[in-house]
């Protein structure tokens, strides 16, 4: 296992008995090993999250007047700490954004378990890289998505919509 020295000093802190040649692996209980089924549903994840990125962002850079229909008529975005609901308030948000360039540096994705969805097919979606808005310095940001599947009727591929969404600048003292 490789680990920053900060890490390694952290997971002392908590866990004592920790050292450099045991892992985590040890001390979490064996988990059951991953069917075929599991994997491909991951990796079915994966590529519908690739797909709506390419979508979300290039939506926010070129055509913003359609990305309120990549969200669900009550979903939320947490923009920076503060919500915004609803189709009309997203689109009047995002018509207020000033021109955007976005560079998505990471991508990870995984599906939510059923259970904590009710039954809705869910992905998790977590985006970093860095935006440059209109007469505004070139900032970092990361962006958690919860997609939802939904019946598409002319296609058997689900239409996947923004249950929630939180942006945050990443911002730090150098």
């Amino acid at each position: 296992m490789s680990a920053c020295p900060a890490e390694q000093a952290q997971c002392r802190a908590v866990l004592p008995s920790w050292n450099k040649h045991s892992s985590f692996h040890s001390i979490l209980p064996p988990r059951p090993a991953a069917s075929s089924d599991f994997r491909t549903h991951a990796d079915q994840s994966c590529r519908y999250a690739e797909e709506f990125v390419n979508i979300y962002y290039d939506c926010v850079d070129k055509k913003r007047r359609n990305l309120t229909r990549l969200y669900l008529d009550k979903a939320t975005l947490v923009w920076n700490g503060n919500a915004v609901s609803g189709q009309d308030a997203l689109g009047e948000f995002f018509e207020s954004l000033p021109s955007s360039e976005f560079q998505v540096l990471t991508l990870d994705c995984q599906p939510v378990h059923e259970q904590a969805t009710q039954g809705q097919t869910t992905l998790l979606v977590v985006t970093c890289g860095m935006v440059k808005f209109e007469g505004n310095k070139q900032r970092f940001f990361n962006q958690n998505f919860l997609l939802t599947a939904q019946a598409s009727p002319n296609s058997d591929q689900p239409v996947w919509k923004i249950a929630s969404d939180c942006f945050r600048f990443q911002d730090w003292n150098n």
